[in-house]
């Protein structure tokens, strides 16, 4: 299984910014494998993470915001990475056992 997370590296908002290094940080810190897809390199992995993000889970208004998690094709979330406050980390990113070694690709 591998954890993506979904960054922009050329964003002009601070929160974005903030929130991916937060995420990213969170998974380095905790040794969880991820690979890390950069947006604005790629319009094909772009247009992926868009229509792959669940109807539901998508703004009312424009484009889904970086950072957005996935494991492999299943859409983890993004919201406020939550699950990083009540220690559900795994279930959340849809992994049964921590992983020992990180694995971060840019």
């Amino acid at each position: 299984m591998v954890i993506r997370v979904y960054v922009a590296s050329s964003t002009g908002s601070i929160a974005v910014k903030k929130h991916q290094q937060a995420v990213v940080g969170f998974l380095e810190a905790n040794r969880i494998n991820f690979q890390e897809v950069d947006i604005t390199m790629s319009e094909e992995q772009k247009l992926w993470m868009y229509r792959n993000i669940p109807k539901d889970k998508q703004p009312k208004k424009g484009n889904p915001l970086p950072p957005q998690i996935f494991n492999e094709d299943h859409y983890c979330g993004y919201e406020d990475f939550s699950a990083k406050e009540n220690n559900t980390v795994l279930a959340f990113l849809g992994l049964s056992l921590q992983p020992s070694v990180k694995d971060s690709e840019s």
